[in-house]
């Protein structure tokens, strides 16, 4: 398929060849521990001992490396990732492309969340999330072979069941290799074993989101209702002085499926949210932090804003967001546009974090002034088997006013580095 300039960005045009692209955290199923036993039994039992025992520690040692992984936001690049493309201005965005694998970049994340009503009324909340992150190639010196770690994959699903009060999540880890986990580079498809995100063949512009964990299932399609935005200027958001990553996302998501938990399935519609990002930096060591929302207001506007915090509490100024109007036109906010006040804070018994519930809101170009809470309090993950990072993510609305006349909306938001500071785990 050939790549098309459509509304600033490109999108294939269908009976061509489409271009090959040369050049993702919470709790996993599998303990380390349980991995580290079942890999050393299997390695054990090869008839290369040699070879097996170097791959064996090489493992071992990625195994110890993917322990410190979570969400990773671009910033002052580490030496060991010099071999992978840093992003820059003047990026071109080419799609189906890059809605795929973008394996010259060190870490890349696909995100969706959305908010769900079943036929009897019921109330949910979910997120499925993918997460790739490559490793040098100085720690994946191996004989070549289909097991060795040149990329790690992590997916993260939760459901917020809003209408009883309870969370559940799930996780898994694997690498690219023996079909196990992967993403492709021409177009939307990313899985890990039967969790996966795609845009099938015969409906290119849905997508297609499974995942199932026990009783926990969702199976929905989720289709466009307005076209991608692009965020930042000149083709990157900035995450630092320097830092930046590529980032786009579909705002507005028409959902359908079904959602399955505690042995009900229910037929499940409505909003979602996808986020796609990559670059090759990870988080300032003078950054703790980052709190990020997503809104779906009533009147057709969309808003994305993120803050990222400071040692001494501060937003930096790189912070920045989206207005999205209701054509679809993305409106770029600097850290002046806005303005994010917490109001009041919720304590988690489990992790003792103090995390900000209650924020203020504003936008003043826009007479945009509202109040942000989550549906649930409880929406904390705390990843004790795997990566040892604490965070709330969840559901949220959000009420208020815009030129002086009442609007609400939901969303999501996430909040790290209030049970630690988030480089400590990287």
């Amino acid at each position: 398929m050939a790549d098309k300039v459509v509304n600033g960005a490109s999108r294939a045009t269908p009976n061509s060849r489409m271009h090959e692209n040369q050049h993702q955290h919470r709790r996993f199923v599998l303990s380390s521990e349980a991995w580290y036993k079942r890999t050393r039994s299997f390695l054990s039992r090869s008839e290369h001992s040699s070879h097996m025992h170097k791959l064996w520690h090489q493992l071992r040692h990625i195994l110890l490396l993917a322990s410190s992984l979570l969400v990773v936001v671009p910033g002052q690049a580490a030496d060991m990732a010099e071999e992978f493309r840093v992003a820059t201005e003047g990026y071109r965005y080419a799609f189906p492309r890059d809605h795929g694998a973008h394996e010259e970049f060190r870490t890349e994340w696909w995100y969706y969340t959305g908010q769900l009503t079943a036929k009897n009324g019921r109330l949910f909340g979910y997120e499925l999330t993918f997460f790739r992150r490559g490793m040098p190639r100085d720690q994946t010196k191996t004989l070549p072979s289909q097991w060795t770690v040149t990329h790690l994959y992590l997916a993260h699903f939760a459901v917020s069941d809003l209408s009883n009060g309870r969370f559940h999540y799930a996780e898994k880890m694997s690498r690219a290799g023996l079909g196990k986990a992967g993403a492709v580079s021409d177009r939307l498809h990313v899985w890990i074993d039967n969790w996966s995100a795609e845009s099938p063949s015969a409906a290119p512009d849905t997508q297609v989101l499974h995942a199932a964990d026990g009783e926990l299932a969702i199976h929905f399609t989720v289709s466009p209702e307005k076209p991608l935005v692009v965020h930042g200027t000149g083709g990157i958001s900035r995450k630092g002085s320097v830092a930046a990553s590529h980032y786009y996302s579909f705002t507005r998501l028409a959902t359908t499926g079904t959602l399955t938990i505690g042995g009900e399935t229910f037929d499940v519609t409505g909003k979602s949210w996808m986020d796609h990002e990559f670059g090759s930096a990870d988080l300032g060591k003078d950054l703790v932090g980052w709190d990020w929302f997503s809104l779906q207001l009533d009147d057709q506007r969309e808003l994305m804003l993120y803050q990222l915090r400071r040692r001494d509490g501060s937003a930096d100024p790189v912070s920045s967001g989206t207005l999205v109007d209701r054509d679809g036109r993305g409106h770029h906010l600097s850290f002046g546009d806005f303005n994010l006040e917490p109001l009041s804070y919720w304590t988690s018994q489990a992790s003792h974090a103090r995390y900000p519930q209650h924020w203020r809101l504003t936008i003043p170009s826009q007479q945009l002034d509202l109040d942000v809470v989550p549906l649930m309090a409880g929406q904390e993950l705390i990843t004790t088997r795997s990566t040892q990072v604490t965070y709330w993510e969840g559901a949220i609305e959000a009420r208020g006013t815009t030129e002086g006349k009442p609007i609400k909306g939901q969303g999501y938001m996430e909040l790290t580095g209030y049970a630690e500071r988030i480089p400590n785990k990287l």
